[in-house]
């Protein structure tokens, strides 16, 4: 006993119905379920199967005496190697293909450890074309090897070639919609500000959160400074760190208003340049981003100024922009503006981030 599993419709164009001996080399364009009562009921021959001359003699003991065939076209594509190509251009440096298509979708999988970066205007694109689509993870994710960025799917059976060529080259000329860039490992040196932290009046808060964050991407500190609120002293603090090799100053607390919240001028004098103060992201509106200059060049080693959240907010603007950091991005205004649109956390009893809208 058979049936046939309906995936689609068979009036559709493209299909047509052949006896069972001259379907060889022809595609199936629907599922063959084989039942067997009591004892099975299973999936015989996929949609997709190209009929050899071996299979007629199954498919009869299966009551199929006249085959559901796909007839693809010169000018047209099977769903599974429509896939394949547009999948294959989709990908970038860091992402790659898994295995082949299963009915017209293939997944995109991340090839190393690394921060994704989705393309989204050739994304729009590419999708606008309609008769394939590509789903992906959120730009500026950290991911994993081996995990999935992005799913491609060929819609319909059958598809004209002229659509994949265009779908194709729409993701080749944007270098590929989806790419994972590898993230450095930071040697960073932390400054840690405040009167009443140097004086040790309070304890500090801050150097195992910063110290726990930076580990997590596999970065070493390089040093750990306390200063009080003199501006000249925390410039001293930052120079001596980059001397030593820090290739990543983080420095907290004095960003506020008060008078003696100079943290950011030492930044400055410091000799940084395009140093922006002020992110539109709730915990960390009083951020600080700025390139310091060293042996090495100007503007070469980032700043990352962290408000007082940084110490008791599990997830911050500094969560948000490490990453970025650390995978070569150059953060300016423009990319801290945009950061407004999902920057507002909703501060959940339980923390779920990265699984979370923020930041998205």
């Amino acid at each position: 006993m058979c049936e046939i599993r309906d995936d689609g419709d068979t009036g559709n164009a493209g299909t047509k119905t052949v006896p069972v001996d001259e379907a060889v080399g022809m595609v199936l364009c629907h599922d063959i379920t084989e039942i067997r009562p009591g004892e099975f009921k299973g999936r015989a021959f996929k949609k997709g199967h190209i009929v050899r001359r071996e299979d007629i003699g199954r498919l009869r003991q299966l009551g199929k005496e006249r085959l559901f065939i796909l007839e693809i076209k010169e000018d047209e594509m099977h769903e599974n190697d429509a896939a394949h190509a547009v999948a294959r251009a989709l990908a970038g440096p860091g992402v790659r293909p898994e295995g082949e298509p299963v009915e017209g979708k293939i997944n995109l999988v991340a090839e190393r450890d690394g921060l994704l970066e989705v393309r989204r205007d050739a994304l729009l694109e590419f999708n606008m074309l309609g008769e394939v689509m590509c789903a992906t993870l959120h730009s500026n994710s950290v991911v994993r090897k081996g995990q999935v960025v992005a799913a491609a799917r060929a819609i319909p059976l059958v598809v004209k070639k002229a659509v994949i060529g265009k779908a194709a080259g729409t993701a080749e000329a944007a270098g590929g919609v989806v790419t994972v860039k590898q993230m450095r490992r930071p040697k960073a040196g932390i400054v840690i500000t405040g009167n009443e932290v140097y004086y040790g009046r309070v304890r500090d808060a801050f150097e195992k959160v910063i110290t726990g964050k930076i580990k997590k991407f596999g970065g070493e500190i390089t040093g750990v400074y306390f200063a009080p609120d003199d501006a000249g002293f925390i410039e001293e603090r930052i120079k001596a760190l980059t001397d030593a090799g820090a290739d990543l100053i983080i420095t907290t607390g004095g960003m506020s208003v008060d008078p003696d919240d100079v943290t950011r001028f030492a930044v400055r004098n410091s000799g940084a340049q395009e140093l922006l103060y002020g992110s539109p992201v709730l915990p960390g509106a009083m951020f600080l981003v700025a390139y310091c200059n060293t042996g090495s060049g100007p503007g070469t080693v980032p700043v990352l100024g962290i408000p007082a959240c940084g110490m008791y907010a599990a997830v911050t603007v500094f969560d948000l922009i490490l990453p970025r950091i650390l995978a070569g991005e150059r953060i300016g205004r423009r990319e801290l503006a945009e950061l407004g649109h999902g920057g507002l956390c909703l501060k959940c009893r339980k923390c779920r981030y990265p699984v979370c809208p923020f930041g998205k």
